[in-house]
């Protein structure tokens, strides 16, 4: 049994509490809430006497440990779904039903440290009665399971530098009517980003991938991920090649304990851009215009799901796609900072002098944090 001083150790150890958002924890939250239809999602770790949430989506950042249904989570050491705490012995007069904010529904999964001590828990929770099937539970555990590895990310820094290197490409697509640069750079903990460019007929694709988890084997499935969107997309077109990379990766995903997004996307001479977002969830058009739109994400690559479909957006004269890394959107302020990413891209002349600031923003950030960002601009 794990103790209660052994727990606090293992959290402290990961240097997390306390520490400001991130928009690599920000993203899975967004996402959860989305997926289960939910008011509520949180990224609780446990500290004294305290809940601190990492990210959270309609809660406060703290809220007390005694009573919290993330404390039962964590104690249990294993999933904890409450259909209807309003209508169960255990939990009808528990505070958080009674009071503030009222809960009915709950569903949580453990999150631990590295030595498997549970430290806290990914959770999602309404003010209304719900029911997951299996599909939905596996789903939590999923997400969890990028959770924990995020927390593990910034130990794994062996030689996936070199790898990522080989990664990006060499030459420019041919794009005409469009300018188009990108950038990537490495902080202190390496990241499994990487983005690819090529011409495919008349037009140009452009993908942006990111593989969450250890190390050597991050790399190699970026590298396996990237080498089959461009062999399969020019036959299968968008939505197959990225269905197709999802099945052949489910099975490598789970026993190497990595989780993979990507955004895919081609580009036609008319300003149209086709894409599929498997759990990126951080490319935006920026139109010239004025105004930023967000391409909404559906699930991660390899699991299955009918939620990966091809959409499309118009990009007109002047309009740029940007596609940012969780790491160059947190330097830049978060969600706050999408703002100031907007006003780099519109008030830059060229899409190599946006990315060239975004990177200098990011080196500016304290600690170093990777950086990797796209902009896709049609000439006006």
């Amino acid at each position: 049994m794990v103790t209660e001083e052994r727990r606090h150790e293992a959290l402290a150890a990961l240097e997390i509490l306390d520490t400001a958002p991130e928009d690599r924890f920000d993203r899975i939250t967004r996402l959860a809430q989305r997926l289960f239809e939910v008011p509520m999602v949180s990224v609780t770790l446990l500290d004294g006497e305290r809940q601190w949430r990492k990210s959270h989506r309609g809660l406060t950042t703290e809220a007390p440990r005694e009573s919290a249904f993330c404390d039962l989570t964590a104690r249990q050491d294993a999933q904890l779904v409450i259909d209807d705490a309003a209508a169960d012995e255990r939990f009808r007069d528990n505070p958080f039903v009674v009071g503030d904010p009222h809960l009915r529904f709950y569903a949580g999964e453990p999150l631990r440290a590295a030595g498997g001590e549970p430290v806290g828990t990914l959770c999602v929770l309404d003010t209304v009665p719900h029911s997951l099937n299996a599909e939905q539970l596996q789903l939590l555990r999923d997400l969890a399971d990028w959770v924990q590895a995020e927390l593990d990310r910034d130990a794994q820094s062996d030689g996936v530098a070199v790898v990522q290197t080989a990664l990006l490409p060499r030459r420019k697509p041919t794009a005409r009517g469009f300018e188009i640069a990108a950038a990537s750079e490495a902080g202190a903990a390496v990241s499994g980003d990487f983005y690819d460019w090529y011409d495919d007929g008349d037009g140009f694709c452009v993908t942006v991938g990111d593989v969450v988890g250890r190390g050597m084997s991050a790399a190699i499935v970026a590298a396996s991920v990237r080498a089959a969107l461009r062999s399969a997309t020019p036959y299968a077109g968008l939505e197959r090649a990225i269905e197709t990379v999802s099945a052949n990766l489910e099975d490598d995903l789970g026993r190497l304990g990595v989780l993979a997004t990507a955004f895919h996307a081609r580009v036609a001479p008319s300003g149209t851009v086709e894409y599929v977002d498997a759990g990126h969830g951080l490319a935006f058009v920026v139109a010239a215009a004025g105004g930023v739109r967000r391409l909404e994400p559906g699930l991660p690559l390899g699991k299955s799901s009918t939620d990966r479909v091809a959409a499309s957006v118009q990009l007109a004269p002047g309009d740029s796609l940007l596609c940012l890394s969780d790491g160059a959107l947190d330097a830049l302020g978060g969600e706050h900072g999408l703002q100031r990413a907007e006003a780099i891209v519109r008030g830059s002349a060229t899409p190599a002098g946006a990315v060239s600031r975004i990177v200098s923003a990011v080196r500016a950030a304290a600690p170093l944090s990777e950086a990797l960002a796209i902009v896709v601009r049609r000439s006006s």
